[in-house]
């Protein structure tokens, strides 16, 4: 490249595959002529019913096998994407499919746009993976990193043409400290066309589905969120970057108009107003926003907390504050919270006790806690937190530990950076209890149609028991958070007199409990349409009127 006061040799900004040499460690662009088409067909996979109520597996190519590697396109393919599919999620989100040189940045510092990393196997290989997820009726969601790029030079976009503002703005505007990487500058109709030729690309040639879009609150304001958003001033007044609101809008419509039914998901710490209404109503015209504020109210809540400080009338308050009429995806957790220097739910809940008192025979009372929690929290995250819901790759079954990448720090180590499954399939351990819930409690929410509904119903608030009951869609959901108290014959108001039956209870051996309530047993309504149950500790239910 001939640029500015300078001449250097440069990876094509618009290249299609990129690879790194053994030997040197040094990444060149590879033209890429596959000896044979890949050949689609998908053509009758249709994702309507999968965006209405989507329950998505967020996970990483990398580390998704058990052995201490990097895993391929194709192992994901054969041997990932049926449990996925066993486990009853309808859509997975691919982290860091978009190439970066350093393994270890979770795919987060991209320096080739248009180029499937090849460290998991070649585009052909790619596109075999949704090829297969779409013959299995699940929508492929890709994690796209618009809100910045790698600062290297040799691999990246960073001073292509040896100025430092073609793609990004210039001097200390142009970089992001808590990141170490470039801001692009959204103004330039460049990069405009670049970014909104990436989004389709992904679209057109690998079949996805649909994105979440990482880190917009970068994007959105100058100050890249490091202020509190107490005032709605701050949303559209000083330190907005409307570049960089007009860049998202028109992301958004080439999405839905190449692909018209297609998923956009934001992931936004700030709050931004309008994010899921539509360009015409003066939103972004995303279709759903991340909950970002429920994983972290839960982290906090088993951080600070001791069980009986538990507020039920806080929780209520936060798994339902939403804006209106902007879609949700819920979660209880995320890759952000499994990170090293952080805890999984089920290892703040567990700790190191998952490593000497997991087997079946083994009667812990810390993992008896653990596991029960695990599943209330689960079950009022997935049927309050929004309209869709997602999980982590291995945390459905409580993998323990934390994620981190081989790195200079642990010896270039892959312990920490894959996910155990033998945990999950052996029998003698209660992992398997935590896997079979997440599946019920799925099929449950699904088949009733749950996460599409309205808004949930309060029916009943007992601070002294911690018990929560609600109405969704036809269904009553009955929450015991109290650490010791199980009351017989307890009552509570439901709207539709009949008889009920119990359609899924956390407390079933098959779960991990204890068995203490009878599911086979028919509930009818007294004259006053009340029921009367017996309502263990630490136990949710499920019921409906049959």
């Amino acid at each position: 490249v001939h640029g500015a006061n300078c001449e250097t040799d440069r990876i094509p900004a618009w290249i299609r595959r990129v690879v790194q040499d053994p030997v040197t460690h040094d990444f060149a662009g590879q033209l890429w002529f596959p000896d044979k088409k890949f050949s689609w067909t998908d053509d009758h996979f249709n994702l309507v019913q999968n965006i209405k109520q989507p329950i998505i597996y967020e996970c990483h190519v990398g580390m998704a096998q058990e052995e201490e590697k990097v895993g391929t396109y194709l192992e994901f393919a054969d041997k990932i994407l049926p449990r996925i599919k066993a486990g009853g999620y309808n859509a997975i989100q691919l982290m860091a499919i978009m190439e970066h040189p350093y393994y270890g940045s979770f795919g987060y510092h991209v320096s080739n746009f248009f180029c499937p990393s090849s460290r998991f196997g070649t585009p052909e290989d790619l596109k075999y993976l949704v090829n297969k997820a779409h013959s299995m009726n699940i929508t492929v969601i890709m994690d796209i990193v618009h809100s910045h790029a790698v600062k290297n030079m040799a691999e990246g976009l960073n001073k292509f043409d040896g100025s430092d503002d073609q793609y990004f703005h210039p001097g200390p505007k142009g970089y992001h400290e808590g990141w170490d990487s470039k801001l692009f500058n959204y103004g330039k109709w460049e990069v405009k066309k670049f970014l909104l030729s990436n989004v389709r690309y992904w679209l057109e040639e690998f079949h996805f589905d649909g994105y979440r879009f990482d880190g917009i609150t970068s994007m959105l304001y100058f100050h890249h969120g490091s202020t509190s958003f107490d005032h709605y001033d701050k949303y559209f007044k000083a330190g907005v970057d409307w570049d960089a609101v007009t860049y998202m809008q028109l992301a958004n419509e080439v999405i839905h108009r190449f692909k018209q039914h297609s998923i956009s998901i934001a992931e936004d710490v700030s709050g931004m107003p309008g994010l899921c209404r539509t360009v015409e109503e003066g939103g972004f015209g995303f279709d759903y926003r991340l909950a970002m504020g429920i994983p972290d109210y839960w982290i906090k809540t088993l951080k600070e907390k001791q069980d009986e400080e538990w507020n039920i009338y806080e929780m209520w308050e936060v798994l339902n504050n939403r804006r209106y009429k902007e879609k949700t995806i819920g979660y209880a957790e995320s890759h952000d919270q499994a990170l090293v220097g952080d805890k999984t739910i089920a290892f703040w809940l567990m700790d190191k006790e998952m490593y000497f008192h997991m087997k079946v025979d083994d009667a812990n009372l810390v993992i008896d806690r653990g596991i029960a929690l695990h599943k209330l929290l689960r079950l009022f995250t997935i049927s309050l937190g929004g309209e869709g819901y997602l999980t982590f790759i291995g945390n459905e079954f409580g993998h323990p530990e934390w994620v981190d990448f081989p790195r200079l720090g642990n010896n270039w180590s892959h312990q920490y950076a894959r996910r155990q499954w033998s945990l999950a399939d052996n029998v003698q351990l209660k992992y398997k209890y935590l896997g079979r819930f997440d599946k019920a409690m799925i099929n449950v929410v699904y088949d009733n149609n749950i996460l599409s509904s309205a808004n949930a119903t309060n029916l009943h608030m007992d601070a002294a028991n911690k018990v929560i009951i609600y109405e969704k869609n036809h269904l009553i959901f009955i929450f015991n958070f109290s650490t010791g108290n199980s009351v017989f014959g307890y009552q509570f108001y439901v709207p539709q007199k009949g008889i009920y039956r119990i359609i899924l209870n956390s407390d079933n051996k098959e779960f991990g409990g204890f068995g203490r309530v009878d599911d086979a047993i028919d509930y009818p309504t007294g004259q006053d349409q009340r029921l009367s149950i017996y309502l263990t500790n630490r136990t949710a239910l499920v019921m409906k009127k049959i």
